[in-house]
Formats: C-alpha cells, sequence, structure tokens
C-alpha cells in the first residue's frame, strides 16, 4: 500500500515564503544536525580521549593528534558551511580562510579550554560525596559534558560564527536537558548537579566557584522594546551570579541582577532583585498536615 502525494505537492509549495527567513530554496545546504551531534562526540573524544593500553609516549601522542585532527576537521567543514549559507555572497576562498582562521584558534586555545573543563570536573568531584572519582564525573556526568560543549560553542560564538554555536547547545541541551546558551559567559570550576531543567540565558555572566541545582533558571524577566516595538536584543537581560555561589534546585532568577559572592539561594527561590555578597535567600517552607489513614 503506497500514498501518493503526487496531487497535493504544488498546492503545498504555494504555502512556501520564498523569502530566505522561512525558506531554504535555492539556498546553500546547511550543516546537517546529524553530523553537528557527531562532531560534538569527536569534541568529547578530543578532550577526554579514551586510549587503553599505550606503548610509550610516542602512542599517546599519535592517538591524540587522531582524535583532535578529526574534531577540528568536523568543526572546520561545519562552520564553513554555516558561513557560505550566511554571506552566499562572498567568495569562497575567503570564507575558507575565515572558517580556517577560526578553528586555528580554537586549536591555539585547546590547552587553556581543556584546563578549564579540567576544573569544571574537579569541581564537581568537590562538590558532589555520591562521586567516585574525577573518571565517574567526566564519563557519567551530564553536567560536565553540556559545560564541556558550551565553552567550546561559546568561543565560536565570540568568533561570531553563525548558527553552528546555538546548534551545539540545542542538541547537547536534547541529550542532558541542560539548556545554557552559548553567549553565557562562565567561570572557572562550574559545577551543575543533576542538571535537569537548568537554563542559563544569553547575557547570563557566572563568576568562579559556582555551583547549581536541577531546575535552576538564570533567565530574563522581560524583554525591552525599541520605539518602534521591536525587541532589542543586544542588551544585557539575563542574572550575574558572584563568585562561591550556590543555587539550590528550582531556584528562579529573573533579570539583570546581581547575586552578590559567596551568597547561597535556597530551593524553590523567586528572586527579581539583586541580593547582596555574603547573603542567604531562605523561602519559606510550606505548612505539612500529616494524618492518619482510616
Amino acid at each position: 500500500m503506497h500514498f501518493n502525494s503526487e496531487p497535493y505537492i504544488d498546492s503545498y509549495l504555494n504555502s512556501f515564503d520564498r523569502t530566505r527567513h522561512f525558506s531554504f530554496e535555492n539556498s546553500y545546504p546547511l550543516p546537517e544536525k546529524r553530523d553537528i551531534e557527531e562532531m560534538e562526540d569527536m569534541l568529547i573524544d578530543m578532550l577526554f580521549p579514551s586510549y587503553g593500553e599505550l606503548d610509550g609516549q610516542e602512542e599517546f601522542r599519535y592517538i591524540v593528534l587522531q582524535c583532535v585532527d578529526k574534531a577540528l576537521n568536523a568543526l572546520l567543514r561545519a562552520i564553513l558551511l554555516a558561513f557560505i549559507f550566511e554571506y552566499k555572497d562572498e567568495k569562497k576562498r575567503e570564507l575558507e580562510k575565515r572558517a580556517l582562521s577560526i578553528v586555528s584558534s580554537l586549536a591555539s586555545e585547546l590547552p587553556q579550554i581543556r584546563s578549564l573543563i579540567k576544573r569544571d570536573a574537579t569541581a564537581g568531584f568537590d562538590g558532589d560525596p555520591a562521586s567516585k572519582g574525577i573518571h565517574e564525573i567526566i564519563l557519567c556526568y551530564p553536567g560536565l559534558r553540556a559545560i564541556a560543549i558550551h565553552r567550546i560553542a561559546h568561543f565560536l560564538y565570540k568568533q561570531k560564527v553563525p548558527l553552528i554555536p546555538r546548534l551545539m547547545s540545542e542538541i547537547i541541551h536534547s541529550k542532558t536537558g541542560i539548556d545554557i546558551h552559548p553567549g553565557a559567559q562562565i567561570g572557572e570550576s562550574f559545577f551543575i548537579d543533576h542538571g535537569t531543567g537548568v537554563v542559563i540565558g544569553e547575557t547570563t555572566i557566572i563568576g568562579n566557584n559556582v555551583k547549581i541545582y536541577q531546575g535552576v533558571t538564570l533567565g530574563a524577566l522581560s524583554f525591552p522594546k525599541d520605539g518602534c516595538g521591536l525587541l532589542l536584543r543586544d542588551t544585557k537581560r539575563h542574572p550575574t551570579i558572584g563568585n562561591n555561589v550556590t543555587l539550590y534546585a528550582n531556584a528562579t532568577i529573573l533579570g539583570d541582577i546581581t547575586i552578590g559572592e559567596n551568597s547561597t539561594i535556597s530551593s524553590n527561590a523567586w528572586i527579581r532583585e539583586s541580593i547582596p555578597p555574603n547573603s542567604r535567600v531562605l523561602t519559606q517552607l510550606p505548612e505539612i498536615t500529616i494524618k492518619r489513614k482510616l
């Protein structure tokens, strides 16, 4: 049994808007989502390669080189496709040079990026008594995977790479339940415990040694508009979290406010104004009534 779509196709095609905002018709191909997903796995392998038994330093160097080469070339192809789609009127050769320059800059920054992610892993181990070692944090914790991908996506975001950073963040979001916009600025030794339902907005700034739990939202309170009623997209609209802050489960922090350093925000808190340093924000416990079953 087979359904014949031919009689319906012309009517359906008429629904397509010919502007590039709503149709990819007559455009260059975009990066495939499944290719970006595979690339993310390559990036994780690059950051934490599995190499088993090795016969000396040369073999270790060879295996790591293969991981780095595979990941960065996949990234290069993705960036180039995004550039060609976004800047289709520019010469391909110039776009190739820009893409290669960005990947070269990332390759130069890899030692610093990996060092940051190692400190994130250490913060996970130090902050969770249930973990048995750094290797468990690396292999098992979705928070670390989300942070690792974010640190690379944030680098690409700062380089103004179109589409790819957001694709990376949304793919890792679908896998981990952790939604970090690639524009968010995150300091050293950042730990997300459990992680499901965490949302971190584009203009969020997070200091060093910050720990957050599942369900935390660092969001915008409202969206400012210009005189024509259009959203202002380049304004600070998300919170700034100071150093050494802990945000417990389901805390909601909204707007361009500051949570002062060394502060602790309790579970289920709803905060729309700045909190001074060294504060403990508590929510009133609900009244619980226990009755014996009849």
